[in-house]
């Protein structure tokens, strides 16, 4: 994995999934269950990497085309509010809005599961688990659902013209 403190936290989830779904087992089919446990953990953790290395992507070409270097922090760089004297110039607030009305209309595209498990995940910030719990379903479907709707959107947004 290349970052120790993200192996141990991977191995003590692991750790932690065996013990809760499997105390009650044997001894002796304890090591076989935990590979496989800590397997299926290691690819979880790849697979949260990859789609957030996608959004740091996008975020990151976002600010290349909007003249920051490679260290700005996008949080750094857009107000959390506008004071109330503050004026945003005309044409970049054209802009962004249009761009985010265009993120709405794709976001609206979207199959109703992978558009509900995306906007659960991304922008109320639920976990994994607390989302499956609220659509009734499986951590791997929300998964699923996740990746879908983030490839869908950003080959969408792509095909728009908006490189985020």
């Amino acid at each position: 994995m290349r970052d120790d403190q993200a192996a141990l936290d991977v191995v003590q989830d692991a750790m932690l999934r065996l013990v809760e779904a499997y105390g009650s087992r044997p001894a002796v089919e304890l090591p076989m269950l935990f590979q496989r446990i800590l397997q299926n953990a290691i690819r979880d953790w790849f697979r949260r990497q990859k789609v957030r290395s996608t959004w740091v992507t996008l975020f990151s070409s976002l600010l290349e085309a909007r003249g920051f270097d490679q260290d700005s922090d996008l949080l750094e760089t857009l107000p959390a509010a506008r004071e109330p004297n503050e004026e945003e110039q005309p044409g970049q607030a054209l802009e962004r809005a249009q761009v985010i009305e265009i993120i709405e209309q794709e976001i609206a595209q979207l199959p109703a599961r992978q558009r509900e498990a995306f906007l659960m995940r991304y922008w109320e910030e639920l976990d994994v688990a607390d989302t499956a719990r609220a659509m009734g379903c499986s951590e791997g479907s929300v998964k699923t659902h996740c990746s879908r709707a983030v490839h869908a959107l950003a080959v969408a947004l792509r095909a728009r013209g908006i490189t985020l």
